[in-house]
């Protein structure tokens, strides 16, 4: 096998490189505007983003996180409620639920889409069910057809967590826009990612918007005038600024990702690549082979980073035990966590690195079903 030069799993520098001068100026401009939190930076860049994803409403907070939690809040999803999710998903997805007050139900994966299973949905629900939370997951759209379906039909929240899927489309309409709210988190690595932590809600409900606004600042409908109980989870100027710039790039930028998988597929073989939607874009690039350990050592020797998103469903981490699942509970969500591994993708990584990878994923698979099962 050939070896390789190093790859690593993700670079932010070759990104940061490209819109580097721009950047810089934006925040020495912030810096000397002298308004720090709640400015014109974050109008600016709250407009663009709705504008972007084709809603009337963005509201920037500190985190993805902070993104769901106040979703859920703002539409009156608390305590006795159940909100519907996968346990496939960052823990973050499931933590932010809990946060609102509400109780996650978490269900399996289609184990060709990684993403939720909408039939899995419909009898997961209870006379408690209150919201819907599809997970865009590695950059694919959720079935968001049928999750409306089902929303519609009984009456249910719909809340898109977008946190790895920025420009991501379902039958031509952005994530985010689908269900009555989209949360997303910008953080350093996502695709529309920040220098920090930061987040964002959108929607087309004005009275949610509203809400969003205040709850995000205490509950605070005016100045020293309190309304509701609420937290401080403002997306800064500083942040506000950088992703304002780097939102112009970003179709630019999932173009090239896609470019990337393209080559990534034709080269690979030997292991299974997921269902790939039209409007899929690449947050990760994900494959998977029952022997994964030994290709993922095979690489490393090699050069090549790899990473595994993710090992451990939330269902079987120690902090969600109460929640009542146990191994087996998910057979589709647990089979990926045993096999799944995520190759290198980022912007600034060169194609042929790519065709490169490939094959040495492809000589791994090969070699290692040659010998035991």
């Amino acid at each position: 096998m050939e070896l390789s030069r190093r790859i690593p799993f993700n670079s932010l520098l070759p990104a940061y490189e490209l819109l580097g001068a721009e950047i810089e100026a934006a925040v020495v401009r912030v810096l000397r505007s002298g308004s720090y939190i709640l400015g014109a930076e974050l109008d600016s860049f709250e407009s663009r983003f709705a504008s972007y994803i084709g809603v009337k409403h963005a509201i920037g907070t500190a985190s993805g996180t902070d993104a769901i939690e106040l979703a859920l809040r703002a539409a009156g999803v608390g305590a006795g409620a159940e909100v519907i999710t996968v346990s496939h998903t960052a823990v973050p997805t499931v933590c932010a639920v809990e946060r609102a007050g509400a109780k996650a139900v978490l269900v399996d994966i289609d184990p060709d889409t990684y993403t939720i299973d909408p039939r899995q949905v419909e009898a997961a629900i209870t006379p408690r069910t209150a919201a819907i939370l599809p997970v865009h997951l590695y950059g694919r759209p959720a079935d968001m057809t049928a999750l409306k379906t089902i929303a519609r039909r009984r009456g249910l929240l719909l809340v898109e967590d977008c946190a790895q899927a920025h420009g991501a489309t379902h039958r031509g309409r952005k994530v985010g826009s689908i269900g009555n709210l989209g949360a997303f988190s910008f953080y350093p690595t996502k695709n529309l990612g920040a220098y920090g932590d930061a987040g964002a809600v959108v929607t087309d409900d004005d009275q949610l918007a509203d809400r969003l606004r205040r709850l995000r600042n205490f509950g605070q409908a005016k100045r020293y005038q309190h309304v509701e109980p609420g937290i401080n989870s403002r997306l800064d100027e500083v942040q506000a600024a950088i992703l304002s710039i780097k939102l112009a790039h970003l179709d630019t930028n999932n173009a090239m990702r896609r470019s990337l998988a393209a080559a990534y597929i034709e080269t690979i073989r030997g292991v299974k690549v997921p269902a790939i939607g039209d409007g899929h874009v690449f947050h990760l690039f994900v494959v998977e082979h029952h022997r994964r350990a030994e290709i993922v050592e095979s690489l490393d020797a090699r050069g090549v980073g790899t990473a595994v998103h993710y090992p451990t469903p939330v269902h079987m981490q120690q902090a969600y035990r109460h929640l009542g699942l146990r191994e087996g509970s998910l057979p589709a969500t647990e089979q990926c966590a045993r096999q799944i591994f995520s190759l290198p993708m980022y912007v600034g990584l060169a194609p042929e690195d790519v065709h490169h990878v490939g094959r040495l994923v492809s000589a791994a698979a090969q070699d290692v079903d040659r010998t035991r099962p």
